[in-house]
């Protein structure tokens, strides 16, 4: 197949998808006599993000693969496209999910060693039901507590390849200036904090995925 031709096939199959496409999944749509292999798929690439350089978005490759993604400086126009506004999550949220990004794999009672207070089962439970968390495995301690870490939809959200191309974090206080679309301050926020023990061997007794 031409370059050229299979450069615009890629191209369209980037416009129609609704996740992200790695070359492997990329492959799949290619028979044996197409001959298209990963270097000519890489080099399609290669010559779709040359394309969008002076465009309103960009070639992203994210941990899933690769999508076409509107650039941040347009990003209050862009949103008018959608009723639903981005979500807003309290302190207590965001500075739970940061310690499970930036110190994974860390079970619930190490999370609030570091904050000082208890975490709730709702954030445990809001995290997993968005898949940005999981269960990683068990730690060998008395109890067996849950470990937990990040998935591959967390870093597809935010447009990153690997846990590599987060920002550094020497403060755990500043994970809403690194994402301040994401956070919200209210009266209720300290609500999250609030659990109970029942909550915390509930979340320590799931199982990893197999």
């Amino acid at each position: 197949m031409h370059q050229d031709q299979l450069t615009k096939i890629v191209d369209a199959l980037l416009l129609t998808a609704e996740k992200p496409l790695s070359i492997d999944k990329l492959l799949h749509y290619f028979h044996e006599g197409d001959d298209v292999n990963r270097a000519d798929l890489t080099t399609a690439l290669e010559s779709l993000t040359s394309l969008t350089e002076d465009r309103g978005f960009t070639l992203t490759k994210t941990a899933s693969g690769y999508r076409y993604q509107s650039r941040d400086e347009y990003r209050q126009w862009v949103g008018q496209h959608w009723q639903e506004k981005t979500p807003r999550y309290s302190r207590a949220f965001l500075e739970t999910l940061a310690l499970i990004i930036y110190r994974q794999p860390i079970t619930r009672a190490e999370i609030e060693e570091v904050r000082g207070v208890a975490v709730s089962s709702n954030i445990i439970k809001s995290l997993q039901e968005r898949e940005w968390i999981r269960i990683v495995g068990h730690k060998e301690v008395p109890g067996r507590p849950a470990m937990l870490g990040t998935t591959r939809q967390l870093l597809d959200y935010f447009n990153l390849e690997s846990l590599d191309n987060m920002p550094p974090l020497t403060e755990i206080q500043d994970i809403d200036k690194l994402y301040p679309e994401l956070a919200i301050k209210t009266p209720d926020s300290a609500n999250d904090d609030k659990v109970s023990a029942e909550e915390r061997d509930a979340t320590d007794k799931q199982e990893p995925p197999q």
